[in-house]
């Protein structure tokens, strides 16, 4: 799973890794948690590249309240496609987060131990997302509210002693594959076989 993250880079590094042209002002958050907003990538209507803020917690046009994304914080790859939950934003709302970071915990309740996990010399890369637009159907005229998931994967072989999953990290040469859903791009759903730097 991956329940908290770090995202520590300014606007600007956003706009400059993402190629977007901009992003909205948000703050720094070393700690983001399920329900906080912070900046997402996706593909405008046009087929371009943006950058918008979005709540974490996928909530599917269909939920009737939006606490249901409190529990949707993630999404296995392997049901991605076919869970009820993902699977029409897994279809056509691909996205990528912008992160520092990612953490897991080890250890029994009251002695757990907080590992830090970034990807060496990437002072911000990407983990793949899928996004969602709700509106409350109590209140047909309240604004909408966009939100999103991380797609999680079996861990790989070094991080699979702390936690045996972990969230796909999507490499910037295929940002494009991942965002496009017209292409198939479940191959990209695998542990990272890169390095990572664990701290705790």
């Amino acid at each position: 799973m991956c329940g908290r993250y770090d995202l520590s880079a300014s606007p600007a590094a956003i706009r400059a890794r993402f190629s977007v042209p901009a992003v909205p002002d948000f703050p720094m958050n070393p700690d983001l948690r399920p329900t906080d907003r912070a900046p997402i990538v996706r593909l405008s209507k046009g087929g371009e590249r943006e950058c918008v803020l979005a709540r974490w917690g996928l909530v599917p046009f269909w939920a009737k309240e939006l606490k249901f994304g409190n529990r949707c914080f993630n999404a296995r790859a392997e049901i991605a496609a076919t869970a009820p939950a993902f699977r029409a934003a897994y279809k056509a709302r691909r996205c990528l987060v912008p992160v520092t970071a990612f953490y897991e915990w080890t250890g029994e309740k009251g002695h757990k131990v907080k590992w830090r996990i970034s990807v060496p010399d990437e002072p911000l890369f990407a983990l793949a997302g899928l996004w969602e637009w709700w509106r409350d159907p109590q209140h047909k005229d309240a604004p909408g509210v966009e939100t999103y998931t991380i797609v999680t994967t079996a861990a790989n072989a070094q991080l699979a002693p702390i936690h045996d999953r972990m969230p796909v990290v999507v490499p910037v040469e295929r940002y494009a594959q991942w965002l496009d859903t017209a292409h198939e791009s479940s191959e990209l759903l695998t542990s990272y076989q890169g390095a990572l730097t664990l701290q705790s």
